[in-house]
């Protein structure tokens, strides 16, 4: 016990006093040939822990770390590519031209890529990317709101509600999408882009994604009272009729309970 305690406090005292000079050095083996999943593991870790501390760095210092950690989009290790995801969202604040990850996070978005993959590749995206070129990947988050699979689905509506505050007249339009998310039942048919299959779209039914939906909904609609109103009723049992399928329409959340009724009494 008393060795295990000793290991963790030369961890810890590893970890305090990392040297910012030294870890930038130490990023250079980003660009090496073959990429050593281990250690750049280890050395985002390193960076990332630089970050939360307070550490400053220059935007030419980030900039160049971010495309540097971008090529190691190139290595398929799945816990190497999660702290990717992670860094370039930190880095993503204090970097110029960041935009141009955006070709390897949608590539990560396709049906052929890792669930964890999708799901966290729309967070990174979303927490990059420019209001004004939102549009262009509108149809994919779109598409990952209704989509089966609650991590995707998930990451979708929360990365929304985050865009919302930004870009609000994009966002509500995508209020069907949450509609069909919320009430678990698809309103329209046709192909998933996240799918691939022409069929009927599956929308998760996941208690999680009712919860985030909810959320996401009143911010499209909280400045109109009769649809608030209607949501409230719907949820609530007391609407036989319509607007997010009538009496069909329940929620399975009990944490999406708690938000319909801070909604009501408001």
């Amino acid at each position: 016990m008393s060795f295990k305690k000793d290991e963790d406090t030369d961890e810890l005292g590893a970890l305090l006093n990392l040297d910012h000079s030294a870890v930038l050095q130490e990023s250079r083996v980003f660009n090496q040939t073959p990429i050593r999943p281990r250690h750049s593991r280890l050395l985002l870790a390193k960076i990332l822990f630089l970050l939360y501390r307070g550490d400053s760095m220059s935007t030419t210092e980030a900039t160049n770390l971010f495309f540097s950690i971008t090529k190691l989009f190139q290595c398929k290790d799945m816990s190497l590519r999660q702290m990717v995801y992670l860094t370039i969202k930190e880095l993503s604040t204090l970097s110029e031209d960041v935009i141009m990850v955006t070709s390897s996070l949608m590539q990560d978005m396709q049906p052929k890529s890792e669930i964890t993959y999708r799901a966290s590749a729309i967070r990174a995206l979303c927490k990059i990317v420019d209001p004004s070129m939102l549009p262009g990947i509108e149809r994919f988050i779109k598409a990952a709101i209704v989509e089966k699979s609650a991590n995707i689905a998930s990451a979708a509506l929360v990365s929304s509600l985050h865009l919302f505050g930004e870009a609000k007249e994009v966002v509500r339009r995508w209020g069907s999408e949450v509609n069909e998310a919320l009430s678990g039942k698809a309103l329209s048919q046709g192909p998933s882009f996240f799918g691939g299959a022409s069929q009927a779209q599956v929308v998760s039914t996941s208690n999680i994604v009712q919860y985030h939906a909810i959320g996401l909904l009143y911010a499209i609609r909280q400045h109109d009272r009769m649809a608030v109103l209607k949501l409230v009723q719907t949820f609530s049992g007391q609407s036989s009729g319509g607007w997010l399928g009538g009496s069909g329409a329940t929620l399975r959340s009990n944490m999406a309970y708690v938000m319909l009724i801070r909604y009501a009494v408001r």
